[in-house]
């Protein structure tokens, strides 16, 4: 009954939004010409993009970043992990070398599989079900992606649920506006290849757009037995447009987007002891043979915009996405979790040696088939109404979205013996015997944020309401035909009013001053405690922005209060694997953030030549203020005034290239020092922490002809060894250095 009374009054919202901008339509005398600086194309742009261009062109009021697809086509990276370096404030912590399951975090909230972040593409959210197991098991791969935005603070009210840390929202390949295609192929080390193709063109009132990636890696880790470590991946993307005349009455674009993916990726959670590690980095146990990840997924997206006038305009998405994956890996090994057998070596030494591939008994080794299903699907609607009143300009939105999200989990666990560094089937589990439950969650989020501007200042009042409704039901292991009476059904409710507001002071045209205050909010999932609650902060950020034809800076500093952290037991993150969260108490996060951005060469007055030239560093300091307990290893026995786990002091990324006609070479560095994986205070412990390390990235370019492009990266040059993280189980190598090279072709 109370999904039905969200539907009901989410249709009366949509209808009364659009009979409100009509009214609005029918009372302006006559349409006025539309603006030639502000292409319909751009107010589209505005709708799907959080950030829309860099800050320095489009004043935001807050921290926000946009990584156009000339610096993604330079750089060319496929990992999410290595292109969100160049952006401050962000916080990362590598697992696989390949970011195919990131895990980001921002301003000091959690980074485990990105939780905390609202992951979206093309302003939806993307990850599997965002509310119920928000956990992001599944990202957009970064080779098909033409642009990248990140928001932090006030700024991102109008995205949610997740308002603490920010947003990042991935922009697909857009419909080109007249005939267009481009191929690119390129090989490389560890038997590694990329295939990446569209085409697309636009004519009259249609157009369309058809694009294919297709990646291959063997993987650099070694296993015992010589097996691959690596992955394949398949990508399909379709997007198709229609529209009326641009001077038709009322002008309309319907946008239909469809696409698949599926990846198998021979990854397992079982990384090394530190000894190991020290010996052969690139080891993988032989316990880790059987362990792989099938993943299948299909987005569906329609998006119609109505232009009523130059002042009205209203847009209004349905999407559906789909996953599903089976991530068939080893779980304990005589009865011991990893974790619990890797860091404590000398206490497990019979189970250690049955991972490095010792003979055992029958089900020694104990394999689970975490399968899941997901489904992540709803309606959004956005209203925008741009006036006057006097000499203040408002520009008004009003968004409304219902959504609804799934994880349908149905698990089994197979048992193995070693033998002679062979793993052998010895038991056959029973599907949905392991975990046979499903969570899911419905959401409606209501929006309301006016940009107002009066000479110089603007500001940025808004409020969102999240009003959620969870449903987690356990079937056990006695109904797994999911009948009957016998199951547990819990039912909890979340009702949130998050405000916020941003302003910005344009003291000059090339100074400008930034603040915002907002509330952070973030739900529990279901499986959660009766006494978890949501987690809630006050965040304040104050900088500035200077920007002239020679030099572009950003300086701005955050402080996130938080009365309530919430903590997720995630099997990547070393817990549990339930999904379910539980209270940390107060937290307090404050830090710095810079970026500058300048082209040297502009200094020799001269166009023959460029030197771009970027840097951005971040400093954090994030502490718990409470003491508790905790079965959560990353976290364990807290103490008021210990750094929270896997959150950098200090983070430092440079970038420097030199351009002349139709040659480019770009050199990337980053700095990270050694980061906790356990909360503590002091000095960091040895074994309790990653390696501090610092990379050098290279990338060269040659455009041969005006279709032809010839390319080398080269990444990790000086070839450092490091430890990244300790978890899941046991430490994990960065990417050694790596070779790829190849080439693109334009129509």
């Amino acid at each position: 009954m109370k999904n039905l009374r969200l539907l009901k009054l989410t249709i009366s919202l949509f209808i009364g939004t659009f009979f409100f901008s009509q009214l609005v339509l029918a009372q302006s005398t006559e349409k006025a010409e539309k603006d030639s600086t502000r292409t319909l194309d751009e107010v589209i742009l505005e709708r799907i993009t959080v950030v829309g261009a860099p800050v320095w062109m489009n004043p935001v009021p807050g921290a926000a970043s946009y990584i156009s697809s000339e610096q993604l086509q330079k750089q060319n990276y496929t990992d999410i992990n290595r292109v969100l370096r160049t952006v401050s404030g962000v916080n990362i912590q590598e697992e696989d070398g390949f970011g195919l399951r990131p895990n980001i975090g921002m301003r000091g909230a959690g980074v485990e599989r990105s939780t905390k972040i609202n992951l979206m593409e093309d302003g939806i959210l993307a990850a599997p079900a965002p509310y119920s197991a928000p956990a992001a098991y599944y990202f957009p791969n970064m080779g098909r992606i033409n642009s990248v935005e990140v928001r932090k603070g006030s700024s991102q009210i109008k995205y949610g649920p997740n308002t603490t840390g920010g947003a990042i929202n991935l922009i697909s390949t857009p419909v080109p506006g007249e005939f267009r295609g481009r191929a690119e192929l390129s090989i490389g080390e560890y038997n590694s290849s990329k295939l990446y193709a569209n085409i697309g063109n636009q004519y009259k009132n249609f157009g369309y757009l058809i694009e294919t990636l297709h990646m291959n890696n063997d993987g650099f880790k070694e296993l015992d037995n010589n097996g691959n470590t690596g992955f394949t991946i398949r990508d399909f993307l379709g997007k198709f447009m229609v529209r009326t005349n641009p001077d038709a009455p009322v002008f309309q674009r319907l946008e239909l987007k469809i696409g698949y993916n599926d990846q198998v990726s021979d990854e397992t959670y079982l990384g090394l002891t530190r000894d190991d590690f020290a010996r052969t980095p690139f080891r993988r146990y032989a316990g880790s043979q059987a362990d792989r990840i099938n993943t299948e997924h299909i987005q569906f997206m329609a998006r119609h915009f109505a232009l009523f006038s130059d002042h009205v305009d209203l847009t209004t998405t349905f999407y559906r996405n789909d996953f599903k994956r089976d991530w068939y890996k080893l779980q304990s090994v005589n009865g011991t979790g990893l974790s619990g057998v890797l860091n404590n070596p000398e206490q497990h030494e019979t189970a250690l040696q049955i991972l490095r591939g010792a003979n055992s008994a029958n089900d020694a080794l104990i394999v689970r088939s975490n399968n899941r299903d997901y489904y992540s699907r709803g309606v959004e609607s956005i209203l925008s109404i741009a006036f006057d009143t006097g000499n203040v300009q408002n520009k008004l939105e009003f968004g409304v979205r219902l959504h609804q999200d799934e994880e349908d989990r149905f698990q089994l666990e197979d048992g193995y013996r070693m033998e002679n560094g062979i793993m052998i089937l010895s038991s056959n589990g029973v599907p949905g015997s392991q975990a046979n439950r499903i969570g899911s969650a419905t959401a409606l989020s209501i929006y309301l944020q006016d940009k107002i501007t009066y000479n110089r200042i603007t500001f940025t009042p808004g409020v969102r309401l999240e009003n959620i409704l969870f449903t987690d039901t356990n079937y056990g292991p006695n109904n797994l035909e999911r009948n009957g009476e016998n199951f547990t059904e819990n039912k909890t409710s979340v009702t949130e009013i998050v405000p916020g507001t941003g302003f910005i002071f344009k003291i000059s045209d090339n100074f400008t001053l930034i603040s915002g205050i907002h509330k952070g909010f973030s739900p529990p999932s279901p499986g959660s405690s009766d006494s978890t609650i949501s987690e809630q902060s006050i965040n304040y950020e104050l900088g500035f922005r200077f920007a002239d034809h020679l030099l572009k800076t950003e300086i701005i500093g955050f402080y996130n209060d938080y009365s309530n952290l919430l903590g997720t037991d995630l099997a990547a993150g070393g817990g549990g694997g339930t999904n379910a969260q539980f209270n940390a108490g107060r937290v307090e996060v404050f830090g710095v953030e810079f970026t500058t951005i300048l082209d040297i060469a502009d200094f020799f007055n001269q166009s023959v030549f460029t030197i771009p030239f970027n840097v951005n560093y971040t400093f954090t300091n994030a502490t718990f203020q409470t003491d508790f307990k905790s079965n959560f290893s990353p976290w364990g026995n807290v103490n008021k005034g210990d750094e929270i786990p896997f959150i950098p002091r200090h983070q430092l990324n440079a970038g420097l290239g030199f351009g002349n006609g139709a040659y480019s070479f770009n050199l990337n560095s980053v700095f990270s020092p050694q980061m906790r994986t356990v909360a503590g205070s002091g000095t960091i412990i040895r074994n309790q922490s990653t390696d501090s390390y610092f990379l050098l990235d290279a990338s060269s370019d040659y455009q041969v002809t005006s279709n032809l492009n010839v390319f080398v990266n080269l990444r990790n040059i000086l070839d450092q060894t490091y430890i990244v993280s300790d978890r899941p189980a046991g430490v994990r190598p960065g990417l050694p250095r790596t070779f790829m090279g190849g080439l693109r072709l334009s129509l």
